[in-house]
């Protein structure tokens, strides 16, 4: 039951490894300081009334293996930034307000294992980088308006279970090497 903004004092707990204010009634920003939390291993802010763009600070947080920021007003393009967190596993961004493409930089995250990015606004193509996240078990990016055709670096994800690509603008045929995922 929180409500109100989240204060950007929080930035100052630097020994803070878990922050979790999901399913609260939080609104505003997500306030650049929290960039300044370099132990944190998990951030959660799912499920709030949160508005604005996602900071670009959020690059900096390089022990973080979990990052939800999914269900709530998020707009504005997804931050290249985010393409540093090496060590993130689980990456979502669903049920925003997000729009832009989704940057390539996603590909450099060498331990993902499910990125939703659905049901928010992304355009643009799939980025092909996304065959490098080859721990990847879930990828969702139904629900938004990508166009062009289904890359098929996809089929490089050995371990890929859970493919959504539903509702979306993607044309042309499915690529053959999806035929590689065998546990799809």
């Amino acid at each position: 039951g929180l409500t109100g903004s989240i204060p950007p004092e929080l930035g100052s707990l630097t020994e803070l490894e878990l922050l979790n204010l999901s399913g609260n009634e939080l609104s505003g920003e997500i306030p650049p300081e929290i960039g300044s939390l370099m132990n944190l291993t998990s951030l959660n802010i799912d499920s709030n009334d949160l508005s604005g763009s996602i900071p670009p600070e959020l690059g900096s947080l390089t022990e973080l293996t979990h990052l939800y920021l999914y269900d709530n007003d998020l707009s504005g393009s997804i931050p290249p930034d985010l393409g540093s967190l090496t060590e993130l596993t689980k990456l979502y961004l669903y049920d925003n307000e997000l729009s832009g493409s989704i940057p390539p930089e996603i590909g450099s995250l060498p331990n993902l294992t499910a990125l939703d990015l659905g049901n928010n606004y992304l355009t643009g193509s799939i980025p092909p980088e996304i065959g490098s996240l080859t721990e990847l078990t879930k990828l969702y990016l139904s629900g938004n308006e990508l166009s062009g055709s289904i890359p098929p670096e996809i089929g490089s994800l050995p371990g890929l279970i859970d493919l959504h690509l539903f509702y979306n603008e993607l044309s042309g045929s499915i690529p053959l090497e999806i035929g590689n995922l065998t546990v799809l």
